[in-house]
């Protein structure tokens, strides 16, 4: 049976802006939580996050990394400088799908803050750094608290920030007493403990329909996270033509195969965040083997002309305990 709490609780939804999106939280508090002092600590977490990470902002820590001359060291935050760690080791495990030095190729092709539309020349450009590199153009120095490009190139961590600012979220809310909350940023989401009744989190999985939303199934979290990574809703239409917002770092372009969407289950939605995005980026059947042979909780939607096909592996595989799809 599912476990219940002797203490009377209520739904509580605190929610604002960041990042060009908004976060949202569904906690269930007991009468002696501070909810103004809550829904600050969360705003500023997430805004703290931003500061550092986003290419928008011209003073984010990220763009202060990316304006530093080649081989000299910059202080950094110590949160920038874990999800930097990360991104890098995501892209060395991935095999360079998961990529954060393709922010010059990501402005090329209209995606970033420098331009709306694709520019051949800017790509042209892009496509000669070594952005396949990543974990060999960057240094970092957790101990003296810093890092230095080893190679000019730009980076970006758009495919991770919004999942680590879903797990800060979570930490302030542990902070503050919380043990039933699931926290939210533009899709990536982490459950922290079950509902107040003891049930789990019900999450829907959207299907990769452009200009509509649909569910595809619902999965239940607790103490997981979750994100998905498709090329269905962000995209730019050139004469016709739809270009993904996702580059595959190898190319030098916007992805192109059948492969729609995947979702991630991780234990930090950092994790989760940045999986979806290797694994779309590889495509579905270099996807499909890195999750399998990484042992990834994935579920791989591939687009065909009458709809869709599940794939899925751990929580995902036929017969796991799972919602059937809608």
């Amino acid at each position: 049976m599912p476990k219940t709490c002797s203490e009377p609780r209520h739904r509580l939804h605190l929610h604002g802006p960041t990042m060009g999106t908004r976060w949202a939280v569904s906690v269930d508090v007991g009468p002696h939580l501070d909810t103004a002092h809550l829904r600050q600590a969360l705003a500023d977490a997430v805004d703290e996050v931003d500061h550092q990470m986003s290419p928008w902002k011209p003073a984010s820590d990220l763009n202060r990394l990316n304006a530093q001359p080649v081989g000299h060291w910059l202080a950094l935050p110590a949160p920038i400088l874990l999800v930097l760690a990360r991104a890098l080791e995501v892209a060395r495990l991935s095999a360079g799908t998961f990529n954060p030095a393709v922010g010059a190729l990501i402005d090329a092709w209209g995606f970033g803050a420098a331009r709306r539309a694709p520019d051949p020349a800017a790509i042209r450009a892009a496509a000669g750094e070594p952005a396949a590199l990543a974990p060999a153009a960057l240094e970092l120095d957790a101990p003296g608290a810093r890092a230095r490009r080893l190679a000019p190139v730009r980076f970006d961590l758009c495919a991770i920030a919004k999942g680590y600012a879903v797990d800060r979220m979570i930490e302030v809310l542990a902070a503050h007493g919380v043990q039933h909350a699931l926290a939210s940023l533009d899709g990536e989401l982490r459950a922290l403990g079950p509902q107040a009744n003891g049930e789990p989190w019900p999450i829907a999985i959207e299907a990769p329909v452009a200009g509509q939303r649909r569910t595809h199934g619902v999965i239940e979290l607790e103490d997981l996270a979750i994100a998905t990574s498709g090329n269905y809703r962000h995209f730019l239409d050139i004469g016709g033509q739809r270009l993904s917002h996702l580059i595959d770092p190898r190319a030098g372009a916007p992805v192109r195969h059948a492969l729609a969407s995947v979702t991630v289950l991780a234990r930090a939605c950092m994790d989760a965040d940045a999986w979806a995005t290797a694994l779309l980026v590889a495509g579905p059947a270099e996807g499909f083997e890195l999750a399998r042979r990484l042992r990834l909780d994935a579920l791989f939607l591939l687009r065909h002309d009458k709809g869709w096909t599940e794939i899925g592996l751990g929580r995902f595989a036929p017969g796991s305990e799972r919602d059937a799809p809608a």
